[in-house]
């Protein structure tokens, strides 16, 4: 605040406005400052091109479907299998591959859960990574 001293005026009056003229000093030195610290935007984007001796595109992976029927009863590739132990041979026989295949097990929804977690841990046991259940859709209410 400040008083406003008048010669007309015998009573000094108190100055209700407010003097803005620091204020726009140091708005303006805030301003500058924050000029100075954004950096220089570029117009450019950097991209990783290929070369011309990028590898090949990878190969698309042997996929190997194991269903799981209502009885117990195992297929693969739509082929009946006789039984745990031909299921065992024929995952001994893919884990034993350069490149492992893709199981892709599908049970019935009335299959029991006993039969699917056995064909699960029999991958496993065999070193199979690449298991994935299809056909979860049929489970929904």
């Amino acid at each position: 605040m400040g008083i406003r001293i008048d010669s007309d005026e015998s009573d000094a009056e108190v100055m209700v406005e407010m003097n803005t003229t620091p204020l726009i000093d140091v708005m303006l030195v805030l301003l500058v400052m924050l000029i100075i610290t954004i950096p220089i935007q570029l117009h450019s984007v950097n991209l990783e091109m290929p070369s011309a001796s990028a590898p090949p595109p990878p190969v698309e992976p042997k996929v190997v479907r194991i269903d799981v029927l209502p009885g117990g009863q195992l297929l693969w590739n739509g082929e009946p299998l006789a039984g745990r132990d031909a299921l065992e041979a024929r995952l001994a026989q893919a884990a034993g591959q350069a490149d492992a295949p893709e199981i892709h097990l599908r049970p019935d929804r009335s299959a029991k859960y006993d039969t699917v977690a056995a064909v699960l841990a029999s991958a496993q046991r065999h070193g199979l990574a690449k298991v994935g259940l299809v056909g979860s859709e049929q489970f929904l209410p």
